[in-house]
């Protein structure tokens, strides 16, 4: 099963750190990501830019509406995302519990990947029915 797990971290925290503090824990963050990927749990992970760098969209008064920085105003910032291959729940647990990353204070949120297979063909079928008419 597929799970989504986004990495936050404390920006004061990490920014806290001495270089040799930072590459000890991206180091160890490295090789654990290459262990998983080795034993077929890790997809892909991907870090972002700061939230400085961040564009928020939502629809106001009938438009999109664009909003500089993250949405929400928090200490932690997601700082990546990760993509997961585990049997269940408690698997994708014990996995990213051995996480570097989470002695150096950062925290992962672990989601189960939704499966729109059945919308999209459902979806496509409806779309195909309309250009029909």
């Amino acid at each position: 099963m597929k799970y989504i797990c986004l990495g936050y971290f404390d920006e004061a925290k990490f920014e806290a750190m001495s270089e040799g503090e930072r590459n000890e824990m991206f180091d160890a963050c490295f090789e654990y990501d290459e262990h998983m990927r080795a034993s077929g749990n890790w997809d892909r992970g991907e870090a972002l830019q700061g939230p400085e760098t961040a564009l928020t969209l939502s629809w106001k008064d009938g438009k999109v509406a664009t909003t500089d920085g993250p949405f929400a105003e928090t200490k932690e910032q997601i700082g990546g995302i990760g993509f997961l291959e585990a049997r269940d729940m408690n698997h994708a647990v014990q996995l990213i519990a051995e996480h570097p990353s989470l002695r150096y204070g950062s925290t992962w949120e672990i989601r189960p990947a939704g499966d729109l297979t059945e919308i999209q063909k459902a979806s496509e079928q409806r779309r195909k029915k309309n250009a029909a008419h």
